[in-house]
């Protein structure tokens, strides 16, 4: 079984990209610098729009969670899992954690990299408020 979602958003000139347990995407426009787990702006959806088959998948007990987010030619994989605990309700939000903490905002648990993981070459990219990033979601069981 596998699931997809495809999400767009932007980047912004505030993205630092230094949080060292967390990365979120958010529908959100504004952006501090007090957001450095924050990788991408004024995305198209957040949890609480993800389709419900890709929400079943994400719930299952040994999915595999891909994030691969897209800036240019500039790519980064991400690999994390699912969880039975995972909400998948937040209106604004979607945060990949490395921990196993799970809340309204969390999409993915026990994560192998964080914002502070990604290149810098892909942070500089994510900068750009004109630029277009794609974010691409795989649930795999």
């Amino acid at each position: 079984m596998q699931e997809k979602e495809v999400i767009q958003a932007l980047g912004h000139e505030n993205v630092r990209a230094t949080h060292r347990t967390t990365l979120e995407i958010t529908k959100e426009s504004h952006l501090t610098t007090e957001g450095d787990c924050i990788v991408a702006v004024s995305a198209d959806k957040a949890l609480s729009d993800l389709g419900e088959e890709f929400k079943k998948c994400l719930l299952q007990k040994n999915v595999k969670i891909t994030i691969l987010i897209e800036a240019d030619s500039v790519e980064e994989k991400v690999l994390a899992q699912g969880s039975p605990l995972l909400q998948l309700t937040h209106p604004s939000d979607i945060v990949i954690r490395k921990s196993g903490h799970t809340c309204s905002r969390t999409l993915a648990i026990n994560a192998d990299k964080a914002a502070c993981d990604l290149s810098r070459t892909l942070v500089t990219k994510l900068k750009n408020p004109k630029q277009r990033v794609k974010i691409t979601l795989v649930a795999s069981v």
